[in-house]
């Protein structure tokens, strides 16, 4: 009789599970880190463009006050 193969736990295999398994969290926790990084440059390059269109509002409303006033 054809007895069922049991799976037996040896040290190297124990080892390169844990491996594997450290593996896995490490690329878990870079790719959160990267989302986490992608949301803080999303929301720097937010406050970029208001800067830039705050300095172009400025300069435009020192161009036209000189007009504004000749004008009148």
């Amino acid at each position: 009789m054809a007895e069922p193969e049991e799976r037996f736990l040896c040290a190297p295999g124990l080892n390169l599970e844990a491996h594997r398994r450290l593996t896995e969290l490490q690329f878990e926790q870079v790719a959160a880190a990267m989302l986490r990084l992608e949301a803080a440059m999303e929301r720097l390059e937010k406050r970029l463009w208001l800067t830039v269109f705050a300095v172009v509002g400025v300069i435009l409303g020192d161009a036209v006050l000189p007009l504004l006033s000749a004008g009148t």
